[in-house]
């Protein structure tokens, strides 16, 4: 039987962190746990990664480069209505889908893991100039650079308040009021 691709075992290895992140933070999860759960050896595990960092840092790609690609495709589909209204709409509820993931990344980054923090903050930067551009080709009665920070702040605090459970926000009304709001003004 042939040896499993490189890219096999390290989606492997990616999969099962990302399991173990869904009961407990990253500075809670040794290696040892990540190579048991992935059902494979901690030479293995070595082989493709030297740390738990650079596991994250594979979960966080794959984690953005999906938003983004899945941004792109939205905008880009002739079949969609793409309308300004619509673009903030898809922003905000993409940003909010995987609020686990997102947590566990940007607890990394504020509790003084230097690099997932710089990794996140030229990755915020990037999503920024892609919805300042998808925003600027759809109208040009906002501006775009500053609309499109206040789309990432805004779906920051809904992550939180959804995150909480806050019983006194209805996240999906919140969301559809502002699209609304934004189709008022644009």
């Amino acid at each position: 039987m042939a040896a499993p691709r490189n890219d096999d075992l390290k989606n492997k290895i990616i999969e099962a962190t990302q399991r173990l992140l869904d009961k407990k933070p990253l500075s809670d999860i040794s290696l040892a746990e990540i190579s048991k759960e992935a059902g494979i050896s901690k030479g293995t595990l070595y082989y493709y990664y030297k740390s738990k960092n650079d596991i994250l840092f594979d979960i966080t790609d794959n984690y953005l480069t999906t938003q983004w690609n899945d941004l792109i495709a939205w905008t880009e589909n002739p079949e969609k209505d793409t309308s300004l209204h619509r673009l903030v709409k898809y922003v905000i509820e993409r940003s909010i889908s995987t609020p686990p993931m997102r947590f566990h990344l940007l607890c990394d980054a504020i509790s003084g893991n230097e690099e997932i923090r710089q990794k996140l903050i030229k990755r915020y930067t990037e999503f920024e100039n892609l919805i300042a551009e998808k925003l600027g080709e759809r109208t040009s009665s906002l501006p775009a650079g500053y609309f499109s920070w206040l789309i990432l702040f805004v779906s920051d605090g809904i992550l939180i308040q959804k995150l909480l459970g806050n019983p006194d926000v209805d996240i999906d009304a919140f969301v559809e009021a502002t699209a609304g709001y934004v189709k008022s003004i644009s």
